[in-house]
């Protein structure tokens, strides 16, 4: 009896019978209309998206970047990522690999598959390969459509970023490249999600919908509670991971949690498919199930009841949003629009100056920290810094609205910082910097404690050219020299930021009709 290499034929084997299913996989995928139809949206989608704000006048402002659309093509393609990672993305996952174990429950095809010298472990594998593959296909298609949209519709001038600080188009290019790249593991997390809802309930409906419907309720449980740690756990805050890089300073905390916890959620969600399929008896009769509400009712029961179990642990873990981390963050995106404005008037700033400010910022309801719209930030100018042309501003007061992932915008009366067109130094219109500011603070850092009294010190570590100056001192002696230059201005100084906070609530009724201070 002749024997047979087996232990060295078997590998290759196994191999090509993985490499078959994928392609019959794929081949299925692809034939399906859904498919095709969601590939011509993802194409078709963004380019559309930018047609239409080109074409109008108003600009999302409510989005993160989105009064820049009209002034660099490279903040389309950050307002399109900023959708996809709230529920674009669910939906692809689920539309690719929702149907795509059930169905073979749906027409009893089981049977069938199986016995094509395929074992169960090279049909999921084969599976799963051809819904990621498909999957990060339709993500790139809608990363090239969304830049090359904005690119060709509005141009490639550089970007003013998160915190104020202006993005070269060669970096913006690469920022864009990155954050979309930054999206695959989340992306790979909801397919898992998808191919979990797929094997445990048998139903194309419920695995098409059900990443959809988590994506909805992980963004309604980041609105819930003040606390890092269930927030840090949700796929939703692992697409948010890109605002790091537009940062400034940048930060990359958030990312590097984000990809651990997308691993976890892949590797439980495809570990407990495996251990159903893998369990589940293929070679009896079908069995036929009685529908009625009563798996449903208690599908539902259970489902409301996790949902409260985490809505309860949303203050878990240290505060995300803080005083000191908003302050530290706004003054300084303040200092840099303010050069930024300066410049574009025409006017003189010298490079790498910034100003000293006293930043208050207070919450109208509740303690000062926590997500909401209702933030308010009062920023002075103590004193400018050597080689800073002198400027007459007052005491500005803006609204902020910060989000559980520390991303915040905020705004000010036209009464104090001027239009949100204004004319630059040659005539053109163009965007006032001051009008709106977006910016975001690392939520996983150490929290920055500001005084009430003095400057928010600056975390940059980025180096920068400063002119000649008084010599370098420490940050205790810096925040004494800036109390005695207070105590010296009298409680002037102070009473001006307490008159501006009233008038900024007064704004919003009875608007003033002092001309602007800032951008006049």
């Amino acid at each position: 009896m002749t024997a047979y290499p087996l232990s060295a034929a078997l590998p290759r084997q196994r191999g090509g019978n993985v490499a078959s299913a994928y392609r019959a996989e794929r081949r299925k995928l692809l034939a399906q209309l859904s498919t095709r139809v969601l590939a011509l949206v993802c194409v078709l989608g963004p380019v559309a998206f930018a047609v239409i704000v080109s074409e109008q006048s108003g600009v999302p402002a409510d989005s993160l970047l989105g009064v820049w659309v009209h002034s660099s093509g490279y903040a389309v393609s950050f307002l399109v990522l900023g959708f996809a990672g709230s529920v674009g993305f669910a939906l692809i996952a689920g539309v690719l690999a929702g149907d795509l174990f059930s169905s073979e429950d749906r027409y009893g095809t089981w049977k069938t598959v199986l016995t094509r010298s395929r074992s169960r472990g090279e049909v999921f594998a084969g599976k799963l390969l051809a819904a990621t593959a498909l999957t990060v296909t339709l993500a790139v298609l809608v990363a090239l459509s969304s830049l090359v949209a904005g690119l060709l519709l509005t141009g490639d001038q550089p970007l003013v970023g998160l915190g104020g600080r202006v993005v070269p188009s060669g970096e913006c290019l690469w920022l864009v490249i990155a954050s979309w790249l930054l999206t695959i593991p989340p992306l790979l997390a909801f397919t898992s999600l998808a191919v979990l809802f797929s094997v445990a309930t048998r139903n194309g409906i419920a695995g098409v919908l059900g990443p959809v419907l988590a994506a909805l309720v992980m963004q309604l449980l980041a609105l819930i509670g003040s606390g890092t740690w269930l927030h840090m756990l949700l796929l939703t805050s692992a697409f948010d991971s890109w605002h790091g890089l537009l940062g400034a300073p940048k930060f990359y905390g958030p990312t590097i949690i984000g990809a651990c916890v997308c691993i976890a959620w892949v590797v439980a969600c495809l570990g407990c498919s495996w251990l159903l399929l893998r369990r589940r008896d293929f070679a009896g009769p079908p069995v036929t199930r009685r529908a009625g509400w009563i798996p449903l009712a208690r599908a539902a029961l259970a489902s409301a009841a996790l949902i409260a179990i985490l809505a309860a642990a949303g203050n878990l873990g240290p505060a995300a949003v803080t005083k000191g981390r908003l302050e530290s963050s706004i003054g300084p995106a303040f200092s840099n629009l303010t050069t930024l404005q300066q410049k574009e008037l025409g006017r003189f700033v010298a490079q790498g100056s910034q100003l000293n400010l006293i930043t208050r910022c207070s919450r109208r309801s509740g303690k000062s920290e926590g997500a909401g719209d209702d933030w308010s930030c009062t920023m002075a100018v103590v004193s400018p810094t050597p080689g800073y042309s002198p400027l007459e501003v007052k005491p500005v007061t803006y609204d902020v609205g910060v989000k559980s992932n520390g991303c915040y915008k905020a705004q000010a009366p036209p009464s104090f910082v001027g239009q949100q067109m204004m004319s630059d130094a040659h005539g053109h219109s163009t965007v006032n910097p001051l009008f709106t500011i977006y910016g975001c603070f690392d939520i996983t850092g150490a929290a920055a404690r500001c005084p009430e009294t003095t400057q928010c010190p600056r975390t940059s570590k980025e180096p920068r050219t400063r002119t000649p100056g008084p010599p370098v001192v420490s940050r205790s002696t810096e925040r004494a020299l800036l109390r005695e230059a207070e105590r010296k201005a009298g409680p002037g100084v102070m009473h001006e930021i307490e008159e501006a906070e009233k008038a900024g609530q007064r704004e919003a009724e009875h608007p003033p009709r002092e001309p602007p201070v800032i951008g006049k």
